[in-house]
C-alpha cells in the first residue's frame, strides 16, 4: 500500500453547538447522516461528536482534492464507530467513485473547543 493522500481538519465546537442552536435540524440532516445523528444524539457531549465528524468530513473532501466541488456531498463521507469506538469511514455517492479501490483511514481527537481529523488515503501500488 501506499499513501496517496492526506488531509487534516481542526473544527471548534463551540462554533458547531453556535451553528446548530442558530440552523437545529436543517443543518443536522443536511450535513450528518442518519446513522451519525443516531450516535452523536446519544452522546453528553453531542456538540464535540458533531464538530468531529464535520471535520472529518471536511480532511476526507481534502484528501480526495475536490473540497466540496465536483458533486461531492456532505452525507457523501460518514463516521462509524466499532464496537471498540474505532472510527472508520463510509462513502457514497461521488466520494465512493473518487476513492474507489483506495483505503481511507482516521484519527480523530479532541481537546478543549476542538475536534481534530487525520485522513490518510492509501491504494495497493
Amino acid at each position: 500500500m501506499a499513501i496517496v493522500s492526506i488531509g487534516v481538519d481542526l473544527a471548534e465546537i463551540d462554533r458547531i453547538q453556535r451553528v446548530i442552536d442558530q440552523y437545529g435540524e436543517r443543518f443536522i440532516r443536511r450535513v450528518f447522516t442518519p446513522v451519525e445523528i443516531a450516535y452523536c444524539s446519544r452522546r453528553v457531549t453531542a456538540a464535540a461528536s458533531y464538530a468531529a465528524r464535520f471535520a472529518a468530513k471536511e480532511a476526507v473532501l481534502k484528501a480526495a482534492g475536490t473540497g466540496l466541488s465536483m458533486g461531492m456531498r456532505w452525507r457523501d463521507v460518514e463516521v462509524v464507530n466499532d464496537e471498540h469506538g474505532k472510527p472508520s469511514i463510509r462513502l457514497y455517492g461521488e466520494a465512493a467513485r473518487r476513492l474507489k479501490g483506495k483505503r481511507v483511514h482516521v484519527s480523530i481527537t479532541h481537546s478543549g473547543n476542538f475536534s481534530l481529523v487525520m485522513v490518510v488515503v492509501e491504494e495497493e501500488v
